[in-house]
């Protein structure tokens, strides 16, 4: 099974995996409970899909070293 958009792709969009399950998760966080915008998808599947599209922007910690 093809995952899309592939992990390394997001991977190298963020630095690394750590960083990219946080930033995902804490952008699902954001999107629950706006039904609007989710159209019946999952919160994770639509803050995936903005990371791919260069949609979110990230603001790293002072000491996060990329």
């Amino acid at each position: 099974m093809m995952n899309k958009p592939p992990l390394n792709d997001l991977q190298a969009k963020v630095g690394c995996r750590y960083m990219l399950v946080t930033v995902v998760a804490k952008r699902a966080r954001q999107l629950v409970g706006d039904e609007e915008r989710l159209r019946n998808r999952k919160a994770v599947s639509y803050a995936v899909d903005e990371l791919y599209q260069n949609d979110l922007s990230i603001k790293y910690p002072e000491d996060y070293a990329k």
